[in-house]
């Protein structure tokens, strides 16, 4: 990727950890931040809108994209694609802002191998019976759903040691500080691809 251009910091956390509220505040605080939209091939959930939460696309066309190589990173989860595309950060970076993406594990790392200087962070939830309680809560998955995604979050938990920071999600307010400390940590790194050096 070029130099001398913005950052990429990548979010990642079990699925119900709440890191789409958390990203949300973080970046209503730093207006140096913007969220990259991914692409998905599943349809939108109550509440998320197009263009904001995701851009919502037919196999088809995700498929196509990827094979020409639209995509910086991108995977199936639970049954659907997802994927973070190239076009989106460079939209980003010319506006001189840094990245903000909201992707699975698997995603961060992919997206670390292809470009070093990516910051990774891992948000946890409080512990593994109140994640288990808020996909509950969000009753429109079904039991073997919940069971599906509390065995991908301990997966991703252990894989966790290979992000570069790890922050629990116990309070909110105090999460959106510490993802706020990280970004002003590492702006202010020597040798940051910001400066191109």
């Amino acid at each position: 990727m070029p130099r001398g251009r913005g950052l990429i910091f990548v979010v990642s956390a079990p699925s119900g950890t709440g890191k789409s509220t958390v990203v949300s505040r973080l970046l209503r605080k730093d207006p140096r931040l913007a969220r990259s939209v991914s692409w998905t091939t599943r349809g939108p959930r109550p509440g998320e809108r197009i263009g904001r939460d995701y851009e919502y696309v037919t196999p088809a066309r995700f498929r196509s994209e990827a094979r020409r190589g639209a995509f910086i990173e991108w995977k199936k989860v639970f049954g659907f694609f997802y994927g973070t595309p190239m076009g989106e950060v460079k939209r980003i970076w010319k506006k001189g802002k840094d990245v903000v993406c909201v992707i699975d594990v698997k995603g961060g790392r992919a997206l670390k191998r292809r470009d070093p200087s990516t910051v990774l962070i891992f948000m946890f939830p409080p512990s593994m019976r109140e994640l288990e309680h808020r996909l509950r809560n969000r009753g429109a998955l079904p039991e073997k759903e919940v069971r599906k995604r509390l065995r991908v979050a301990r997966d991703e938990l252990l894989r966790a040691k290979r992000y570069d920071y790890r922050v629990t999600n116990n309070d909110i307010h105090e999460t959106v500080d510490a993802l706020r400390s990280i970004v002003a940590a590492e702006r202010q790194r020597v040798g940051s691809v910001r400066s191109g050096k």
